[in-house]
């Protein structure tokens, strides 16, 4: 079995880092702890080292399909994608103090639009060791057009939960299983997409 090497272990510890210090602050913003009422500051430390192993286990995995190698990068990725998402979109309710309807669902656009960026940057560079590709205009065209799948779907599936939001909960925690709900519904189209569209290694 292929053990992780020294790259994928400083990628997974900055994208690890990024996902544990926004959750931290967005748990923090909710007055929320983890269960058994653990302080959310532990994500900083725990989520790194959840990363390392879960590309591992990715490694682990592509000895039966090899690209769950990629896909154990990609999902690393995805999380961290979905903290950016996160910490933009509860930035904007937070200075805005507005967590539904048309707000919502345009503070849901740009929230993606910005992880969309982070998720160029590391799917090319690191899930797809793309980097030293010289796709120009038609690598750059398709990645938007499976982000703007993505960001539909997304976008869509997270408004209409929402829009279901049971009256015992809170908005703002309930925006936050809306983001989590659309995230999911777009995790594995995104994946095939880039993979067989934009990264894709003829």
């Amino acid at each position: 079995m292929r053990i992780i090497n020294a790259r994928d272990i400083r990628s997974a510890l900055v994208t690890g880092l990024t996902t544990g210090i926004i959750g931290w602050r967005v748990l923090a913003y909710l007055g929320s702890t983890l269960p058994l009422g653990i302080n959310p500051l532990i994500l900083v430390f725990v989520v790194p080292v959840a990363w390392i192993a879960g590309v591992q286990f990715g490694y682990f995995l592509g000895t039966m399909f090899r690209p769950f190698i990629q896909f154990g990068r990609f999902v690393a990725i995805g999380f961290s994608n979905a903290a950016v998402d996160f910490g933009v979109l509860y930035l904007l309710i937070a200075y805005s103090g507005l967590a539904a309807g048309l707000a919502y669902s345009v503070f849901k656009a740009l929230s993606f639009s910005v992880a969309t960026v982070h998720s160029y940057y590391w799917n090319k560079n690191w899930a797809f060791e793309a980097g030293a590709s010289h796709g120009g205009g038609r690598e750059a065209a398709s990645f938007v057009a499976v982000a703007v799948v993505g960001l539909l779907v997304n976008v869509s599936v997270a408004s209409l939960v929402v829009a279901l939001h049971p009256a015992e909960i809170d908005i703002k925690a309930w925006a936050g299983i809306g983001a989590v709900v659309g995230a999911a519904a777009a995790l594995i189209i995104s994946f095939t997409g880039f993979r067989v569209f934009v990264f894709s290694k003829k």
